[in-house]
């Protein structure tokens, strides 16, 4: 995580090693050199009230991770798990690519990553949902 550049719009939070942080009026650029920070942006961040679909549920958890709050070693396998089980309903190419680069990011611990793939099936999850009503 060494060397993380956040850049920061006027009010935006932050969650960094358990503390939320809140920017000021202006824009901001922050470089984060601690390695292994926990680091959450909230405008990111799935609610847990919200975590109420397969998709959702899957980013929690890797925001938990993210934020410290689950082991990152003790997580993986579940969520690779969780994963291949998206990957039996999210058959399209362009999904199957989020899932491999959320599967890849998973394994090398690149959870911003992982989380960044699969926040990009949320909207397909949404399209999906509203067709079986």
């Amino acid at each position: 995580m060494s060397g993380l550049i956040l850049k920061l719009s006027p009010k935006e939070r932050v969650l960094i090693n358990g503390a939320v942080i809140e920017n000021g009026e202006r824009r901001s650029r922050l470089a984060i050199m601690t390695p292994n920070a926990h680091i959450l942006r909230l405008r990111d961040a799935v609610h847990p009230e919200d975590a109420k679909t397969p998709v959702k549920r899957v980013c929690y958890a890797v925001q938990l991770v993210l934020s410290g709050d689950s082991d990152q070693d003790e997580a993986r396998h579940p969520l690779l798990r969780s994963i291949e089980e998206l990957s039996q309903v999210f058959v399209d190419a362009d999904s199957r690519k989020h899932l491999d680069i959320a599967s890849h990011a998973l394994v090398t611990g690149d959870h911003y990553r992982c989380l960044k793939a699969l926040r990009a099936l949320m909207p397909r999850e949404e399209r999906l949902l509203a067709a079986g009503h």
